[in-house]
């Protein structure tokens, strides 16, 4: 079975990260680059447009490579290589644009806002200042 990393934005920019295991990461097999899903699957009301991801070893998915599979392709630009000079091509290692159980991390959009999530009393109470107790300098002992 497959274990996703989410990584979720909104519209403000604001991103979490949540992590579905097994049965919950169900929904998203399958789906194509671009298509939308019920955000319920993360406690979120609302929808989540896929965007990309990528793989256990970092490839990225690209929204014009069809399929489930890893492939070398000749690129100019666009997702999965870097600016490079005017005229230059390379060819890199990319993973097409549906989900399967080799993709780690799934990149969404969320189309409503993030609310914040308080954080727990016991981290709250980590985070006071603490007081820090200055040693006195040591003393000296002067022989003649």
């Amino acid at each position: 079975m497959a274990n996703f990393k989410l990584t979720i934005s909104d519209v403000k920019g604001k991103s979490i990260t949540k992590e579905l295991k097994e049965g919950d990461a169900n929904p998203l097999m399958g789906l194509v680059i671009g298509a939308e899903t019920d955000a319920a699957i993360v406690g979120l009301a609302g929808k989540l447009k896929i965007t990309g991801g990528s793989d256990k070893s970092g490839v990225p998915m690209r929204g014009d490579l069809h399929g489930m599979a890893r492939k070398r392709v000749l690129l100019s630009k666009g997702v999965g290589l870097q600016d490079t000079e005017h005229g230059l091509r390379k060819r890199k290692l990319v993973r097409g644009n549906t989900v399967s159980d080799e993709i780690f991390q799934v990149n969404c959009k969320y189309d409503g806002e993030i609310k914040d999530e308080a954080p727990p009393a016991e981290a709250a109470a980590d985070d006071a200042p603490k007081e820090d107790k200055k040693e006195a300098p040591a003393k000296e002992d002067k022989k003649e």
